[in-house]
């Protein structure tokens, strides 16, 4: 298991290392300097600009440089907000985004699960076909239209919550709904399929005869095998919800990550674009390793050390 554990960290840190170099080598490919929108025609100023935050040193230098800082968890100043490091914006912003996705990833897991083991348990009958259509409601629909309509729907036809900021549970509402129903139908239609197949078993059949009564046999025996494809999914889809939260932290003005990493995309600012970049990447492998350290328990007949030559 030790073995196994390494070989993953050493994948990890090169999986990481390659996309800080590639964001890194693309970011500094696109024409143009941070600079060029400055409100002054002085060639001199922007040199000087440039100069200050390393911009004038060979490329590659400017990537050992940042490696450095890297190493020593500097994500260095922001260009466009020069009172301000990339350490302090992350350390504002992300909490709030973390409350957002955290928040949206229970709803999504519940909701989902939910759905799907009833409609496993109810195969073609009415409540079947209307929780699969929820769910194909739910994949169909991008969360930015979702938000739309929610805004529209239970903000202002109906107005029973508020639009923007992030300063009350009520705040916290239509941006968790809009950013929840997409892994929601995602995981509904994946624990509806392994629950149907996982209840045709043998062993499914050997707990009936038994006598066991159905929430045992459901929740002891088909639940947990029935969660192995979910689990497969969940670091993807905690991606895509900490992607999502850029454009829906947007829409509702949510301060948190989403508002710099958009800004410093208009602004060209470097750190800012780099330091988003590396931060979440990180978070994103790491939270995958760990859905594949949880097949082992989910399933003890999965085994993380090298199997035994027969």
């Amino acid at each position: 298991m030790n073995t196994y554990f390494i070989k993953r960290f050493i994948a990890m840190i090169i999986t990481l290392w390659l996309i800080i170099s590639g964001t890194f080598f693309l970011m500094h490919s696109v024409p143009g300097s941070p600079f060029n929108e400055e409100r002054t025609t002085n060639e001199a100023i922007q040199k000087n600009l440039e100069a200050y935050y390393h911009l004038d040193e060979p490329l590659l230098v400017q990537y050992g440089n940042y490696l450095s800082a890297l190493l020593h968890l500097d994500l260095g100043p922001s260009i466009k907000k020069s009172s301000q490091t990339v350490n302090e914006m992350l350390g504002r912003g992300f909490p709030v985004s973390f409350e957002l996705g955290f928040y949206t990833l229970i709803l999504a897991v519940i909701s989902g699960l939910t759905l799907g083991i009833i409609a496993a348990l109810r195969h073609n009958r009415i409540i079947d076909y209307l929780s699969m259509s929820i769910a194909v409601l739910g994949i169909s629909i991008p969360n930015f239209v979702m938000a739309t309509f929610l805004i529209e729907q239970l903000a202002v036809n109906f107005p029973l919550f508020p639009v923007a900021t992030w300063t009350s549970p009520k705040h916290m509402v239509l941006p968790i709904l809009a950013l929840a129903t997409g892994p929601m139908a995602i995981i509904a239609r994946l624990t509806r399929s392994s629950m149907l197949e996982v209840l045709t078993q043998d062993y499914i059949r050997t707990a009936k005869s038994k006598g066991l009564s159905p929430v045992k046999i459901v929740f002891k025996h088909a639940l947990r095998n029935a969660l192995l494809p979910v689990v497969t999914v969940l670091g993807s889809l905690a991606a895509s919800i900490l992607t999502g939260t850029f454009v829906i932290e947007k829409i509702f003005a949510i301060p948190g990550m989403g508002k710099y990493f958009v800004d410093s995309i208009n602004n060209r600012d470097f750190p800012v674009i780099m330091g988003t970049t590396v931060f979440y990447s990180a978070i994103l492998i790491l939270m995958l390793f760990l859905v594949d350290s949880a097949y082992g328990v989910l399933d003890p007949r999965i085994k993380l050390h090298k199997k035994e030559a027969k």
